[in-house]
């Protein structure tokens, strides 16, 4: 399998540490998304969405968006961790939590989305940061909530990583990124400090990605 990524996409952030629990190696190739790679004629034949990540499998098959190619790997790669829980009613919480980061916080602090407001719009640096932070407030102070919760062990959803923390550590370290304050969100922040202890999760971390700058 090869993996199309950026070292500090979210997304592709996601993927890789999926990728690690399931203990799958799979080749990488960089896609500078800072330089505009995304929008080149080779890239836009695998994913004419030009975005990252994309997983192409060893038959050919292209699989596009983060939490699809998760599923993807949780299905046809069962064993343990399993990203989602074994009941009904696990799952869909997990896929709450996780889609909160990947739907709702996400999508509103993207790289394009704040090249969009310093370009188009032409929002100073103060004005973007104002945005992100928002929105990252927004969002952490329901994950926050939904934390409190019987259910919540470790990690988000007791005491082994699965589809929440894989959207969840991704987010914070962007958060971190950006100088959020993340005083407010003890539960989150400790669940994301747990995971980086986990070779799967530190192996995955931005810095460690062979495009790093």
């Amino acid at each position: 399998m090869t993996l199309y990524g950026y070292y500090r996409s979210s997304a592709s952030y996601r993927v890789r540490i999926a990728l690690n629990l399931k203990g799958l190696d799979v080749d990488q190739v960089a896609v500078n998304l800072a330089a505009g790679a995304q929008h080149e004629e080779e890239f836009q034949a695998l994913n004419a969405q030009r975005m990252v990540p994309v997983l192409e499998t060893d038959d050919g098959l292209r699989l596009t968006q983060s939490l699809a190619i998760c599923e993807y790997l949780d299905e046809c790669y069962p064993s343990t961790p399993a990203l989602l829980p074994a009941d009904a009613a696990g799952r869909a919480r997990v896929r709450g939590l996780a889609n909160l980061v990947a739907s709702e916080i996400h999508p509103l602090n993207n790289l394009r989305v704040l090249k969009y407001l310093v370009g188009e719009l032409e929002l100073d640096e103060r004005d973007k940061l104002d945005w992100y932070r928002h929105w990252v407030a927004e969002g952490f102070a329901a994950f926050e909530a939904l934390l409190e919760s019987k259910q919540t062990g470790k990690c988000c959803h007791g005491d082994t990583p699965t589809l929440a923390d894989i959207c969840l550590v991704p987010q914070v370290y962007n958060a971190k990124r950006f100088d959020c304050d993340l005083t407010a969100y003890p539960r989150l922040s400790a669940i994301a400090e747990h995971c980086l202890t986990l070779p799967a999760f530190e192996q995955a971390s931005p810095s460690r990605q062979p495009d790093a700058c």
